[in-house]
């Protein structure tokens, strides 16, 4: 570069004081280790007895958090010594109908727990790994897959059976009868003329055939060819096997460079390949066990499967033939007793879910719902391309859940799988999260954001639809683990400026929460950690954006601004909560005590409210959602007395891409920016995001070239701040190498450039973040305080 930010010694010489304002916080403080914040409890679970609370704790600031305790009605915390954490059951075992017995595995060992004489008991033990074990419909039958295949063990005669035959790799090729003709006439001739090989060739022919008509039928083996096996599990009537198929022919896999491996010398890290690269394919089959045999469960009949979508508009020029779209087929889900079975499927485009009954004996769907998005189908609950999202069947074996968005909003169905009629339990503007029916079948746990999209609350409602019971009450989060006899919830609790603690109520909505753990050290404790302000306003086109104000005291206000772009961009960041950009959060409030405003937006795209916001960025990524970001700052202008020429932008990942569209297409709007590992070029991101958004560039050229960056550079005034890891295997070094190249050929000189040898796409050296966030600050420092 030919021109560098000049920044002047008061800058240099102590970055906590700006223009005679000073802060107790600095840059190397919040960015050090997160230990120096205290110890925050985290996965959070119960015992099978629910006496006892576990979490994962570390109030001696050892190197790795430990298992801890605390029983019900005690406010004692007492740690887990190993022997008592070795006698711990797993939580990867199914229970019986009752909830009497629990079997699992440890060690490649079948076990059972029988929870009311507290005693566990050896099944069998295999040379390899034993997974998924379930109760059949028969609790004396335990079936479980075992080097890809399923097996029953039968508890009362001790009898281990193996039900099917799968074998990865392709069926032995069988010797070919097919001779040429040459051949076949030197064969005819010999065999008359020399009748003692003609009379034993004849023999061997019958003694074949008689020994094919007394011999056993060899059991049917199913041969996987180079596709994997997965979500082998058997109905709980013992009748079928069924299982999913997996083909993996991914494109080129792009390569990132570590400079810096210990060997040293540099190492090439094989990693993603590019969007509309991915050829992966997901096939359902059932085994028949009676039939002996296996069939696949078609697409081909599904309503809609050969939809064109509605982008396709806009290339008249280009012949679009309707044919059969791909799809990904969930695992089957069947009834409690084995009778029937659903399947999630997602078209490959993601435009369209259906969720269909299976017949067993054919495979043949039935369609129950099919949810369109011309957009992408997404949401709370909804799934992805291989999961089923929530999907399950109630205790009745008539009638499945599931959620969708064909409100607007994700909600919860049920449905009748008999009579084909539909019912929504929940509705309005809000979403659903982790629904589950309780133990005794009456009545379903779900959290919400009903009462607001900052806030998140955990609720009772009767099975089939009725009145919520609000059974939380602190405002922000509360996190939710019922205890297995559904009398206790332990709480994970956090507001805006409080991060997570634990917290005890009983099952009763008219009880209140009690702290349990208090885990901020003393020195976080010392600072007043700003509570910022929840605010909206409005947009060009009218809507509603949610924020977080961050303001100044009126003596240190500088009359500059900073906008803060979260990354993922479906993330929601404006909250009532402790962010998981808990560093971020510490550096607005170092800002503010410098004088700066700030704004955290929760832009087009984000998640929390609902279809049409999350769907706002299709096939144009860098339009809403950086028009909220001008937006914003036209707000801050407007009411918070901000001048027009001090306003600064920055972000990570997602939130890095739109600081670069923010510098390139509203120039003057931000005066500074500072873009972290940020794309550059849609086109060189991997598939399962992109190609929602944007579809495939092959296909959909024209998102790309409006979404990208790297088109763009020309636009740059203000003054820019790149920052990347280089063994970033996420968003790749190559992206912002592409743009660096772009602006130089471009002759602009008002940016720079720092790079981190040793850090990924989430940075975790104390020392990286400190020295990016130092650079943050000084960009802003420099620039939006200048006279």
């Amino acid at each position: 570069m030919t021109k560098h930010f000049y920044y002047t010694l008061a800058f240099l010489f102590f970055s906590t004081i700006v223009c005679g304002q000073t802060s107790v916080l600095s840059v190397e403080k919040i960015m050090k280790d997160p230990k120096w914040m205290g110890t925050f409890p985290s996965n959070v679970h119960w015992d099978e007895h629910s006496e006892y609370m576990y979490f994962n704790y570390n109030p001696e600031g050892n190197p790795a958090d430990s298992l801890y305790r605390i029983a019900v009605g005690k406010k004692a915390i007492e740690k887990v010594n190993w022997k008592a954490q070795k006698e711990q059951l797993p939580a990867n075992g199914t229970y019986n109908a009752t909830k009497t017995l629990k079997v699992f595995t440890q060690k490649n060992i079948l076990k059972i727990y029988n929870l009311r004489q507290r005693t566990v008991a050896d099944i069998i033990e295999l040379p390899g790994t034993i997974s998924t074990p379930i109760f059949l419909e028969d609790e004396n039958k335990i079936a479980f897959q075992y080097e890809n295949n399923a097996y029953i063990f039968n508890r009362s005669s001790g009898k281990l059976t193996k039900i099917t035959r799968i074998v990865q790799g392709d069926a032995p090729k069988q010797k070919s009868e097919d001779i040429s003709e040459k051949d076949k006439w030197l064969e005819d001739e010999n065999l008359k003329l020399l009748k003692v090989v003609n009379q034993r060739v004849e023999n061997k022919k019958s003694s074949d055939s008689y020994r094919d008509m007394i011999k056993d039928k060899e059991p049917f083996t199913f041969y996987t060819g180079k596709k994997s096996i997965s979500n082998i599990q058997v109905s709980p009537n013992g009748s079928y096997v069924s299982f999913n198929l997996i083909t993996r022919t991914g494109g080129d896999r792009t390569i990132v460079p570590d400079y810096i491996d210990a060997s040293g010398y540099t190492v090439d890290l094989n990693t993603r390949s590019k969007v509309g690269d991915d050829k992966t394919q997901v096939e359902l089959a059932i085994y028949h066990i009676e039939k002996d045999t296996v069939y696949f469960v078609k697409a081909d009949q599904l309503p809609g499967i050969k939809d064109l979508p509605d982008y396709v508009k806009d290339y008249p020029d280009k012949e679009w033939e309707p044919t059969e779209r791909d799809v990904f087929f969930s695992r089957l889900y069947f009834s409690n007793d084995g009778s029937k079975a659903v399947v999630n499927i997602r078209s490959k485009d993601n435009k369209d879910r259906w969720i269909a009954r299976v017949d067993m004996e054919t495979g043949a769907l039935n369609t129950l719902d099919r949810q369109r998005d011309e957009a992408w189908i997404s949401g709370p609950g909804i799934g992805w391309s291989m999961g089923g999202g929530t999907l399950g069947w109630l205790p009745d074996n008539r009638h499945i859940y599931y959620q969708s968005e064909a409100t607007g909003y994700s909600h919860l169905y049920i449905h009748d799988v008999i009579s084909g009629t539909q019912k929504a339990l929940t509705k309005g503007s809000y979403e659903v999260f982790d629904p589950f029916v309780s133990k005794d079948g009456s009545h379903w746990y779900l959290t919400t954001s009903e009462v607001d999209p900052g806030e998140r609350h955990f609720y009772k409602m009767p099975l089939f639809g009725g009145k919520m019971e609000k059974l939380t009450s602190l405002t922000g989060n509360n996190e939710v683990a019922l205890s297995p006899d559904e009398k206790h919830l332990a709480i994970l609790y956090s507001y805006s400026n409080k991060p997570w603690e634990l917290y005890y109520k009983r099952n009763k909505a008219t009880e209140h929460a009690v702290a349990l753990t208090s885990g901020q050290s003393e020195e976080f404790k010392q600072y007043d950690w700003r509570d910022p302000q929840y605010i909206r306003f409005t947009a060009t086109d009218g809507a509603q954006v949610p924020a977080r104000l961050y303001t100044p005291s009126p003596e240190a206000k500088n009359g500059a601004a900073v906008i803060f772009v979260h990354g993922a961009g479906y993330l929601q960041n404006v909250h009532k909560w402790w962010s998981s950009y808990f560093r971020e959060y510490m550096f607005h409030n170092l800002l503010t005590d410098l004088g700066y405003t700030v704004l955290d937006i929760d832009y087009r795209a984000s998640a929390g409210y609902g279809r049409d916001w999350r769907t706002g960025i299709y096939r144009h990524m860098g339009g809403k959602d950086l028009s909220d970001q001008v937006d914003g700052a036209k707000y801050l202008i407007g009411t918070q007395g901000i001048d027009a020429d001090k306003i600064g932008i920055y972000g990570g990942s997602y939130g890095g891409f739109i600081t670069l569209m923010a510098m390139f297409n509203e120039s003057d709007t931000f005066a500074a920016g500072a873009a972290l590992r940020s794309v550059t070029d849609w086109a060189h991101y991997n598939h399962g995001y992109t190609s929602n958004i944007l579809n495939e560039p092959k296909y959909d050229p024209e998102a790309y070239r409006k979404s990208s960056p790297i088109y763009f550079a020309e636009g740059l005034k203000g003054h820019l701040l790149i920052a990347h890891g280089m063994v970033d295997v996420n968003v790749h070094f190559q992206d912002v190498v592409r743009l660096s190249q772009r602006l130089i050929e471009l002759g602009k000189d008002n940016w720079e450039m720092a790079v981190y040898p040793a850090e990924d796409h989430g940075f975790v050296e104390p020392s990286s973040w400190t020295d990016e966030y130092k650079r943050i600050l000084k960009l802003f420092n420099s620039v939006l305080l200048k006279d």
